[in-house]
Formats: C-alpha cells, sequence, structure tokens
C-alpha cells in the first residue's frame, strides 16, 4: 500500500535521490530480493557539502497561492500509479482482463538459454502485470509491472520461435522487462494485442519539465510568479551535475532504435542521458566543434531527441554559474547550430522563444543576446536539413557569419558567393544569373555537383550547405583517384543557341560545355573532326603555334575512348562447363601455372599501355599540324569555329542519358541507347550515330513517369517506352523544366498548370506526368534561373 505523506518524505530523504537521479512514471515490485520502488512525488533533494545534509525544494511548477494544493495533487497523482494488492482469490479477481500460465525468465531482457524459464500464473488487469506461484486461492503475489503509457510490447519473434520453439512476449517497463513465453502463437498474440490495449488506454505521462514548460507559458505575463517558478524548481536552472533521467518523456524499451549506417544506439532514454553527457564535456572542451557535429549527428539519426537536447540546452542557458563565460557561450553555440537544423515541435518552440527573450531582457547587448537574436531569425527560415552542419559551417555559426561558398563557371574566374545555413541552390542561381549579365538570355542555368565520374544538377530547394557536408565527407574517404567535388554553374536547358552573341559571357559557357560533350563522346562525328575541335581548342588557349605554349594533356583535348578504340579488343576466354575442369583450372591457377598466368598479364597490360602512349603520340602530332594551320585566328573566331562545327551534329543543344530501352515489361533483351532531350523534342540514339533512331515532339507524348527507381516510363501515343537508368530524375526534372519554359513561352496564362492534357492546338501543353511520376511532378525547374 502507499506510504503515508510523512513517511514518503522521510524515505525519500534516507535514499537522498533527486529528480536528476530517479525516473518518473511508474512502480514495479520483484519478490527475488528487491527493494520496492515509487515512483517520486516530483521534487528534488540536492546534496550539499561534505556531511550530506540536504536541501528539498519543490521542482514542480510553485504558484504564489496554490504550491500546497499543487504539492497535494502531485502526490494524489503518483499514489494513483502504485498499485495495491495483496493475497486472494487469484480465479476470481473481478479486474482480470486476460491471465493464463506463461513462461518468464528470471532476470532482466537478456536471453539465457542455459536457463530453463520457469512457469507462473499471469494476470493482466487495468493497471498492472502481475504474476503469482500458482492459481490457487491465496497465492502470493511474486511480481508486479505497473503499465503507463510509456511501456511499449513486443510481438513474437519468428526467429526465436525457430531455435527455441516458443513464442515470446516481451513488455519493457521503466526499470525492467518481462520476456515472457508460450508454445502457441494464438496465446501469444492474445497477450501482446491485451497489453497494448492497456497501455493505449493510459494517459499520457507528462514530465515535470513539460509541467513547468506550460507553467511559464500560462505566466510569461507575470514576472513575480515567473521569478518564483524558476527559484524554486532547480530542474529549469543550469546544473553542474549529471542528468539521470531525460527531460522529456520516451517509450521504454528499445523500439525504433536503429539508426541508419553503421551508428548503433541504445534507447532514446539512454541516449538522452549521455547527450546530457556530452553537453556539459563542451564547457571545457577546447575545440568543441566535432562534439557539436556529434550531437548533431545523433539528433538527426534519432530525430524524437531533437525536443530532448533544446530543452537540455535551454536548462543549462538559464541562470548559468558564469554568464557569458567560455563553457555558457559553447551552449549557446551549439543552440545556434541546432535552430539552423532542426525545428522543434510548437510546445518547445514556444518555449525556447521565451527563454530567448528572457535572456535579452536579463543581459541586453551581450554575446548571449547577440545569440539569442540570431537563433529566433534563424527558426524562422529552418525547415529541415537532409546532413548536419559541416565543421566549416559550424565555425561559422559559432562566429554568426555567413559561409562563403565558391562556385566554379567555365571559361571564367571562380565566383564566390556568401551563404548562410537557408540559402538554396536556386538563389545562388538566381544571383548568378544577374552578377553574369545573364538575365537577358532565354536558356536555362543551374548548379552542378561535379567531379571527374559524374556531374548532376543540384535541385532548386536543395540547401547548399547540405552540398557542402556532402563534400566534406566524400574528402574524408581519402579518395585518391577521384577528386574532391565542386560546384559548377552552367547552362540547364538550351532554349535558344543560335541567337548568343560571340562575345558574350554566355557564348564562353556555350563553348565550354560544347566542348565537355565532345570529351566525354556525347559528339558522334568523324576522328578527323575530332582533331580539328582540339586544333581549336589550344588556338583559343594559346592563340598561336609555339613550342614554348603549354600543351594540355591529350585527354583534355582528344576524347579518350576513341584511343581506347584502336587497341586491339582482349583474347575471349570462354567459362569452362565441366566441373572436373573447373576444378583442375583452380588447383593450376594457385600454382606455378597460376603465377605465369599473372605474368602474361602482366606483360600483356604493358604492351597495352605502350601501344596506347604510341597512338596518342601520333594523334597529338596530328592535332599539332591543324593547330599549325590556324595561325593569325583570334580566340573569339576558334571558339565560333569550334562551336560551329559542333552544331552539325542535330543533337546539339540537347541534355544526353544512358539508358538501357525495354521495348515492353516483357519483351527481348535491353538496349544500350542516348535519351536527347531538348527543348523542342525527345529523341533516341544509338551511341556514336549521329542520326536519331526515332524522335518524339512534345505534342506526341501523352504522360512519362518513374516505373521506379531505376526505370523510367515514357508513354508516346500507342506505345510505352521503359528505359533502366540511374537518371530517373534527372530525366523527369528536366522534361519538366522545358515542359514549363514552353507553357510560358506559349500559354497567356502562366499561372496554369504545364501538365495539362495534349491536343493538336499548339496553345496546350501535353501531359507531362503521369500519377507514378513522383516527388517531381509540381516542382520548380531544378535549381534554374532565367528571365
Amino acid at each position: 500500500m502507499p506510504f503515508p505523506g510523512g513517511l514518503w518524505w522521510l524515505l525519500c530523504c534516507r535514499r537522498g535521490f533527486t529528480l536528476l537521479r530517479r525516473d518518473y512514471g511508474e512502480a514495479e515490485r520483484e519478490a527475488d530480493g528487491e527493494a520496492e520502488e515509487e515512483e517520486e512525488a516530483s521534487f528534488e533533494l540536492r546534496a550539499q557539502g561534505d556531511q550530506g545534509s540536504l536541501e528539498v525544494s519543490l521542482s514542480q511548477p510553485t504558484r504564489s497561492s496554490s504550491g500546497s494544493e499543487r504539492s497535494l495533487l502531485v502526490a494524489e497523482e503518483m499514489r494513483s500509479l502504485i498499485v495495491e494488492k495483496g493475497p486472494g482469490p487469484v480465479e476470481d479477481d473481478p479486474d482480470a482482463l486476460v491471465k493464463g500460465w506463461l513462461q518468464r525468465e528470471m532476470r532482466g531482457c537478456m536471453k539465457t538459454p542455459w536457463i530453463r524459464p520457469r512457469k507462473y500464473w499471469f494476470v493482466l488487469t487495468p493497471d498492472s502485470l502481475d504474476y503469482y506461484s500458482s492459481n490457487e486461492k491465496g497465492a502470493r503475489r511474486l511480481g508486479s509491472l505497473v503499465l503507463t503509457s510509456l511501456c511499449s510490447v513486443l510481438w513474437p519473434d519468428k526467429q526465436l520461435y525457430k531455435e527455441t520453439g516458443y513464442w515470446s512476449v516481451t513488455v519493457f517497463g521503466r526499470k525492467h522487462c518481462y520476456r515472457l513465453y508460450t508454445e502457441h502463437l494464438n496465446e501469444a498474440v492474445r497477450w501482446v494485442c491485451a497489453v497494448q490495449k492497456v497501455i493505449d488506454s493510459k494517459a499520457p505521462v507528462q514530465t515535470p519539465t513539460q509541467l513547468l514548460m506550460r507553467d511559464v507559458e500560462e505566466h510569461r505575463d507575470s514576472p513575480e510568479v515567473l521569478e518564483q517558478i524558476y527559484r524554486c524548481n532547480p530542474i529549469l536552472r543550469y546544473t553542474s551535475g549529471p542528468l539521470y533521467a531525460p527531460l522529456l518523456p520516451f517509450p521504454y524499451g528499445s523500439l525504433d532504435q536503429s539508426a541508419p549506417g553503421p551508428r548503433s544506439y541504445t534507447t532514446l532514454r539512454d541516449e538522452a542521458v549521455k547527450l546530457f553527457n556530452s553537453l556539459q564535456q563542451l564547457e571545457s572542451e577546447r575545440d568543441p566543434v566535432p562534439l557539436m557535429q556529434g550531437v548533431l549527428q545523433t539528433c538527426l539519426d534519432l530525430p524524437p531527441l531533437v525536443d530532448e537536447i533544446y530543452c537540455q540546452l535551454v536548462k543549462q542557458t538559464t541562470e548559468p554559474l558564469a554568464p557569458g563565460g567560455q563553457g555558457d557561450l559553447h551552449y549557446w553555440q551549439l543552440l545556434t547550430c541546432m535552430s539552423c537544423t532542426f525545428l522543434p515541435s510548437p510546445p518547445v518552440l514556444r518555449f525556447l522563444r521565451f527563454h530567448l527573450d528572457r535572456t535579452e531582457n536579463r543581459f541586453p547587448a551581450s554575446e548571449m543576446a547577440k545569440y539569442a537574436c540570431f537563433i529566433r531569425e534563424a527558426l524562422e527560415k529552418t525547415k529541415g536539413r537532409e546532413c548536419v552542419p559541416s565543421l566549416e559551417e559550424i565555425l561559422v555559426l559559432m562566429q554568426r557569419q555567413e559561409m562563403i561558398c565558391t562556385v566554379h563557371c567555365p571559361g571564367v574566374p571562380a565566383c564566390s558567393v556568401a551563404i548562410s545555413s537557408h540559402t538554396t541552390a536556386e538563389e545562388v542561381a538566381q544571383e548568378l544569373v544577374s552578377r553574369l549579365g545573364l538575365s537577358q538570355s532565354p536558356n536555362l542555368f543551374a548548379l552542378y555537383e561535379q567531379s571527374r565520374r559524374r556531374e548532376q544538377p543540384v535541385g532548386s530547394a536543395t540547401l547548399l550547405a547540405d552540398v557542402l557536408t556532402r563534400f566534406e565527407n566524400l574528402a574524408g574517404e581519402d579518395r585518391e583517384q577521384d577528386p574532391p567535388c565542386r560546384l559548377c554553374f552552367k547552362h540547364y536547358g538550351f532554349l535558344d543557341t543560335d541567337n548568343v552573341p560571340r562575345d558574350s559571357l554566355e557564348f564562353a559557357l556555350l563553348f565550354e560545355q560544347a566542348h565537355e560533350m565532345v570529351l566525354r563522346g556525347y559528339v558522334p562525328t568523324s576522328e578527323e573532326t575530332l582533331q580539328t575541335l582540339a586544333a581549336l581548342r589550344l588556338q583559343s588557349l594559346n592563340s598561336d603555334f609555339s613550342t614554348h605554349a603549354p600543351f594540355p594533356r591529350l585527354e583534355e583535348l582528344f576524347p579518350p575512348h576513341v584511343l581506347h578504340a584502336r587497341l586491339p579488343p582482349l583474347p575471349h576466354q570462354p567459362p569452362t562447363k565441366c566441373r572436373g575442369a573447373r576444378l583442375r583450372a583452380g588447383l593450376l591457377a594457385g600454382g606455378l601455372w597460376g603465377q605465369a598466368l599473372a605474368k602474361q598479364r602482366a606483360e600483356r597490360d604493358q604492351r597495352l599501355r605502350g601501344r596506347l602512349r604510341e597512338e596518342g603520340a601520333s594523334t597529338m602530332a596530328a592535332i599539332v599540324e591543324k593547330w599549325k594551320l590556324l595561325q593569325g585566328m583570334g580566340r573569339p573566331e576558334a571558339m565560333a569555329a569550334y562551336v560551329a562545327l559542333v552544331r552539325e551534329w542535330p543533337g546539339f543543344g540537347s541534355t544526353l542519358f544512358d539508358v538501357d530501352l525495354h521495348a515492353s515489361p516483357v519483351g527481348s533483351g535491353p538496349q544500350r541507347l542516348w535519351l536527347s532531350i531538348g527543348a523542342k523534342a525527345v529523341s533516341l540514339y544509338k551511341p556514336g550515330e549521329p542520326e536519331p533512331l526515332d524522335s518524339f515532339c512534345y505534342g506526341r507524348i501523352s504522360s512519362f513517369g518513374a516505373s521506379d527507381s531505376s526505370t523510367f516510363r515514357l508513354s508516346v501515343e500507342d506505345r510505352d517506352l521503359l528505359f533502366e537508368t540511374s537518371q530517373v530524375d534527372e530525366i523527369a526534372q528536366l522534361l519538366n523544366t522545358y515542359l514549363a519554359s514552353a507553357g510560358a513561352q506559349r500559354l497567356p496564362r502562366p499561372q496554369e498548370s504545364p501538365t495539362s492534357n495534349p491536343t493538336s492546338e499548339p496553345t496546350v501543353l501535353p501531359q507531362g506526368l503521369c500519377p507514378a511520376a513522383g516527388p517531381w511532378q509540381h516542382r520548380p525547374p531544378v535549381g534554374s534561373s532565367h528571365s
């Protein structure tokens, strides 16, 4: 039975427990030598001095007029959690919901196969799960697990049944869990459903911090009451001691605690306590940036902890020992990074804003007030991040400054753009369009993530801070062969390439992009023309021929795949069909014969490299001879001649994607093709062929979209074309961009949707999307900007 009020206070004083040391929400009793556990009446006992003297102070919300009334209510509330039961007629218990024989492991939650579970009589009531020594009248109750809204139950595990022959029912409490076993699945499901129903019927448990947050919000206009609340409730203020329980309620057990990637976490409650210990380490850290990034990463992996960390930071920045000191400012700096990364729930957000206002009023013109102002502005813009801030971004946020982002532009010097944690790719693209004088161009521009191996556009709504974090993570992987990624500003959609002035910056961008297409083999033409293009490239870089002029590498002038195509093909060895022959080949490969084969392969590779160097030297000599013939040609003329040669290919101005065509879902093998997407049509090319196999104007396209993550579907009249590609998103977004641009030019009312049904009338756009098109259906152009 519950303790009287005086004995309750005496017991807690003898134990010396504090709210930071004990937990809330449940009482459990065990008969195997464990002391009875009762819930705290929401007060805090804090040890002071070496003599062990105790100071008793309420940690529940204290009102100036009804403090004793609140204490009585809290005591009654906590007594209601303790179920008073005694020995009696178990079979005739009217409160029993489910009862029956189950086997239980005796200690903790760990499976101990060398100890056979013992059989007990279990009774589920609306308040607890009890077990008895038998089902006879007067049987002794051996244990009880009080059920609250924070408890959880696991469904039977099929794998465990295969290993042990038992179906398990696991119920998690605050300090313990009951792992129960039965031989019948229907019985296990019956218990799980019944326990879950009891848990769902319980009112949500509110922690003292939540109650205080509500009281602070109610009395925010009463300074005297607020001061009394903060003075009488240490749980709201800074503490130098450890935290033994989270400030917010989290479910018991280990449900839904798996995080992506190689990181491993325990329960949310344990992680919340660990994070508070990490926060306290910030006070003495000389370089707090890695620790801050670790806290942010944990919050990204475990989103329920975001509110908890906000509450912990508010607590530690409220009435610290040294306001404005190094340790206090580290808390404010982490709070700044949190505000630029995560948005808390509405109750925590209101409490945080009140804390910011209170700090500014109490410490005007201080560093803390400046951080509070910065955090308030950041919360208005934060919408969520894909990555945590990079180390560079954290350093900048600690100084409340902006980052400098370097964007490379082909043919022109790199541009430096000041960005914040909330700057999107579309905003930077618009700024560069204005800065480079491209506002009058009809073409579209975008930011690209570019490396030697890949290039992809950055989504218009993508935060550049997330892109820079990805670059930092890739650089940390020590990829020696792959150069670091960079941001590049380029053409995204070509609406008009014929009327670009030759002396404009846009023509230089067009020239560089045409040269990239040539090097990647996306301009099918003769080898003679490719040598001429390489000579024009040299003329545009170095002007007239000179022996002292710097020579770029051959792969920067001429497509490397053309040289590799000249080499003889490797000898094809058919696989051995006989199992015995394969066994003999494997044994020989591991002996002297294997060493001889490895030596032959090394000699063959050396001969191929020598042959490749010879072919490269002869090609460079031919390019130099053509370069000498361009004597007197200026750089603008060389660039114009280069673009004119590339423009002879019908697919110039379109974007090419490598795809595998499937004629139908059950058709023959795939066919490797180029999918060309231009401003007026979609075409299909066989790689290396100058003429398209087929071309479809947008009026013939009825719909397009993603069948799955790697299959793009294009419906042309009565045909469905399925393309297997890893660039499904990029293809759909580019098609949407061209449709939106065509709609802006054709339709007098640009607010109409560009995905209307296609007809023969030129003023109506074709249907651009099918229901399975995915999240890009109504997006703006990807990171693009145009006038």
